[in-house]
């Protein structure tokens, strides 16, 4: 099921809104065919793995990430392959749980197949989380909140200069990141500040580019901003509040950039669900990221933390969360750990945000 895991990466990017899908083959102890769900409409995992066992899938056991589909959408049906392959026993990792696809372990066990559902669940799931969330919490996109610190949780120098906190590996896995999320958003300050692209310029091209959405009360984003003026190339989104300024808006709209008014936070991010974004990812800044953690918002965490000190004048990585005592205090659940050159990537889930397995 590791190796399984490991395959089903190779779809970031490129799948969405399908969940990443990684299958083995085994016949006995041995190997015999692997494979993943590589892009969106093309063949399953399950398929091209039986099709790399070819007549040493008889009999075998085949391990995948998530239950096999029972449906004919873009493609027929996995639990068919299955069948057909003669497959012995079906290991997944997670359930599918959505109702148009779902019901292939019942549909196999019809057929005498042994099935299994559980192995490494945990893992599956947040591999899958934001396709999971969307039959959890429909009502809203799945969030992660992503920022690059220094040791003191500083996110700028007191003039906001944030370039480059963090190293080149880092920054390469934040373009790879970008790949697999529908929307990349910044707040306005951080907007006027870093006149960011926010576009995807690392080795995975995504299928479908992530839209860019800035949130900002007053609708204050110059003309020459560099989101602004290629609003018409790369859609924007600007997400404001009744207050902002008429002719502002107005401009905005004239350049190209979508403008929504919300009266709440909460109100504009599932807003942007309302939009087709199933999954958004937040770069900063420290009020916008405050402000979704308190509110409860944020699904997810990437915290890339480099070796340097900025001291007291920094601006605060994340700021307006209520105080609590510690026995209150939220206890996220740690994804992974690992090191991008000289920083650290620490990736954690508030606990519960994802479903029972």
């Amino acid at each position: 099921m590791g190796r399984a895991l490991e395959l089903a990466w190779n779809g970031w990017g490129r799948v969405s809104p399908n969940p990443l899908v990684g299958a083995v083959v085994l016949q006995g102890d041995e190997l015999v065919g692997e494979g993943f769900h590589a892009e969106f409409g093309e063949r399953h995992a399950e398929v091209v793995a039986l099709e790399a066992a070819g007549s040493r899938a008889a009999g075998s056991t085949v391990l995948v990430t998530l239950e096999p589909c029972n449906h004919r959408g873009k493609q027929p049906p996995c639990t068919a392959a299955l069948i057909k392959a003669g497959v012995r026993q079906v290991i997944a990792a997670v359930a599918d749980p959505n109702p148009e696809a779902g019901g292939g372990a019942a549909a196999l066990i019809a057929q005498g197949i042994k099935v299994e559902i559980g192995l490494r669940a945990e893992e599956a799931s947040r591999q899958n989380a934001a396709f999971l969330h969307r039959f959890t919490e429909a009502e809203r996109p799945f969030v992660a909140l992503k920022l690059a610190t220094t040791l003191d949780g500083k996110i700028a120098d007191h003039a906001g200069r944030s370039r480059w906190i963090s190293g080149a590996k880092a920054r390469e896995f934040v373009h790879w990141l970008r790949a697999g999320y529908d929307a990349i958003g910044i707040g306005g300050y951080t907007a006027r500040t870093d006149d960011a692209s926010l576009t995807v310029r690392g080795n995975i091209e995504p299928r479908v580019p992530p839209r860019r959405v800035v949130f900002d009360r007053l609708g204050d984003l110059p003309a020459s901003l560099n989101l602004v003026r290629t609003a018409r190339e790369i859609p924007t989104l600007l997400l404001t509040t009744p207050q902002a300024s008429p002719a502002k808006i107005d401009a905005l709209e004239s350049a190209g950039v979508e403008v929504y008014q919300s009266a709440s936070l909460s109100a504009a991010i599932a807003l942007l669900g309302h939009q087709g974004v199933g999954s958004l990812l937040i770069e900063g800044g420290g009020r916008l990221a405050g402000a979704l953690l308190a509110e409860g918002l944020v699904d997810r965490y990437y915290w890339i933390q480099s070796p340097v000190w900025l001291g007291d004048d920094g601006i605060p990585a994340i700021e307006g969360i209520p105080g609590s005592r510690l026995m209150e205090a939220d206890r996220w659940q740690v994804v992974e750990r690992r090191s991008l050159g000289e920083d650290t990537l620490l990736v954690v889930d508030r606990a519960g945000c994802l479903p029972e397995s």
